[in-house]
């Protein structure tokens, strides 16, 4: 562990802790912060003592993102959640900005320190250790992904920093540098198994033992994962942040049996019904969409931020050592579709067709028929064969039988061929509408 003090305290000593954090956060936002001062009023919430402790946090409005969107200004481009003076922020971040134009996510220099200290926790939970070599490829540009990779200095690793695009630079340092570990999105992490054995290099060879996989739900898919670490020869962990949150606030350990919260102390994490917004037990079991709330954060902190991110929760003890519950990421709730009334993440299909490899290489692409969320069965699904592999009913039948016996959910599949589906450097894409 990097903080073995914080990281294996009981977790009820660290709700309590996170109690008095929250109470502190209440009083901050009620005083700095437009938006929530306002959007509490409007839900009858008007001092801090009214919104109570962390008990009483499921009564407050959960926060979406388009409310903070419909807050910016030109003369403030942030939004009214922005409760830092100018002075007071050293970073500032952007989304893609694909559905419109980018979000900015403004940290304070301790914003900063609690991120890739979460971040730092997250990544050395792989088992990771200083002195070590890791290659990263995620690009420090515009995207909360940078802050990542100062997580690396804060572990003792050295880093190796690759960016991300060049697949023919990365072999080559991981050849002539020998890291011990790469981290990577899944989707490219796939891709480069793929792209060793089509020029014959035996990656399996390689100096890497670990890959950590973030960015992207995936790592953490039985199926997905077995084809990482046989194509790697490496054990494979995953991470998950959210960007308007923090990077990496997850990571799992060498158990391989969920993430843990690397950022514990810095965010509180709730799960939600993700059609009714009511709030649900973080029990063994449990599934839902994550919701966050920062703790001790001053840039631009929210409160019950939607995620969109779908769960499921473990809360028995970890041989590691570490506490609390543990999450593996299901899918986005934004990329989810409904067939006549049942909820299917893309994500889940990938899994139960990977489970038919050899004869499949894993790629598949849900391709819906109409608009929206809600799809009339049979659910169209491209699933890509092996290299090699011949079109076989017998197979696409089976494929069809197991997808509705798991998913309870019906599917037109149609087998296509080896290469047919793009591969991706970064992250993947597992729905595709037509144009």
């Amino acid at each position: 562990m990097l903080e073995p003090e914080i990281e294996s305290l009981p977790w009820a000593e660290q709700l309590a802790l996170d109690d008095a954090s929250y109470r502190r956060q209440l009083a901050y936002l009620f005083e700095r912060s437009a938006f929530y001062r306002t959007k509490l009023a409007a839900a009858g919430v008007t001092t801090p003592d009214a919104a109570g402790g962390l008990a009483n946090i499921a009564r407050l409005p959960l926060t979406e993102k388009p409310e903070l969107k419909d807050t910016c200004t030109p003369e403030n481009p942030i939004g009214a959640h922005l409760c830092a003076a100018p002075a007071e922020i050293v970073r500032i971040y952007s989304t893609s900005g694909t559905t419109g134009n980018p979000s900015y996510i403004p940290l304070t220099a301790d914003d900063l320190a609690d991120w890739v200290t979460g971040s730092a926790r997250s990544y050395a939970a792989s088992g990771i250790s200083p002195g070590q070599r890791i290659v990263s490829t995620y690009n420090a540009g515009p995207f909360v992904a940078g802050a990542a990779l100062a997580s690396f200095d804060l572990i003792g690793l050295c880093h190796i920093p690759l960016g991300t695009g060049n697949t023919e630079r990365l072999m080559q340092a991981i050849e002539a540098l020998r890291p011990e570990a790469a981290v990577l999105t899944p989707s490219y992490a796939a891709h480069l198994v793929e792209w060793s054995a089509e020029r014959n290099l035996d990656l399996r060879s390689s100096s890497v033992e670990r890959v950590l996989v973030a960015g992207e739900p995936g790592g953490g898919e039985r199926a997905f994962r077995e084809t990482l670490e046989q194509g790697w020869g490496a054990r494979v962990t995953e991470a998950m942040g959210i960007g308007d949150i923090g990077i990496s606030l997850w990571g799992e350990c060498e158990e391989q049996a969920g993430m843990h919260l690397g950022a514990r102390g810095f965010v509180h994490a709730e799960l939600i019904d993700p059609e009714t917004g009511t709030s649900l037990e973080m029990e063994d079991g449990a599934s839902g969409e994550l919701v966050l709330t920062h703790l001790r954060h001053r840039a631009a902190p929210l409160l019950r931020f939607r995620t969109r991110d779908h769960v499921v929760v473990r809360t028995s003890s970890c041989p590691c050592g570490r506490t609390g519950p543990r999450v593996r990421c299901v899918g986005r709730t934004d990329d989810m579709l409904i067939v006549r009334g049942v909820n299917v993440f893309p994500t889940a299909v990938r899994e139960i067709v990977g489970a038919f490899a050899p004869r499949v290489s894993g790629h598949i692409r849900v391709r819906p028929a109409a608009a929206g969320v809600k799809q009339e069965p049979p659910l169209p699904v491209a699933v890509e064969l092996a290299q090699g592999g011949e079109p076989d009913s017998e197979l696409a039948d089976a494929i069809r039988e197991r997808l509705r016996a798991v998913l309870v959910v019906s599917t037109r599949v149609e087998l296509v061929p080896w290469g047919s589906l793009a591969r991706s450097e970064y992250k993947g894409r597992l729905v595709e509408r037509g144009q």
